[in-house]
């Protein structure tokens, strides 16, 4: 019981680390002078990290403890819903950033498919985070995507 709270902790602490230190990760994976300087001056990027943690522990949240089913409880299953969280995030990044520019006059239309395109991975790797962190206490699902 204490590892399920430690790994519930964890998840938790890599979130926030994600938000306090969104410029620095998403610039270590993608950086473009302008585009990176209208991002870090505008604080898009702890937007997008908000998006990124809220998406993936609401659509863990929805898995493990709202679907919570055991005929939805198989690793595909699972798959589906990063499948969703790796779609939706860069689309709606993507929209949403444009927006952003278009307001300011700037076009940055492929620097933004790229930057969302790694919001994608930042995005997978933040689900797995959630799912194992909250996967514990859910009822029927608690074994996916992977058997303890």
């Amino acid at each position: 019981m204490k590892s399920k709270f430690i790994l519930l902790i964890s998840g938790a602490v890599v979130s926030l680390l994600l938000l306090i230190f969104s410029a620095q990760v998403f610039e270590l994976l993608y950086y473009e002078r302008e585009f990176s300087n209208e991002m870090f001056n505008q604080g898009l990027y702890t937007i997008v990290a908000l998006l990124i943690v809220a998406t993936a522990w609401v659509m863990g949240g929805i898995y493990y403890y709202v679907v919570n089913s055991v005929s939805f409880s198989r690793w595909y299953h699972w798959l589906v819903v990063l499948g969703i969280c790796a779609v939706l995030v860069p689309v709606v990044t993507y929209v949403w950033l444009d927006g952003q520019f278009a307001t300011d006059g700037l076009d940055f239309a492929s620097q933004q498919l790229t930057f969302a395109l790694y919001a994608m991975l930042v995005e997978v790797v933040m689900f797995i985070i959630a799912s194992f962190s909250m996967r514990w206490w859910s009822s029927n699902c608690r074994h996916t995507p992977i058997p303890e």
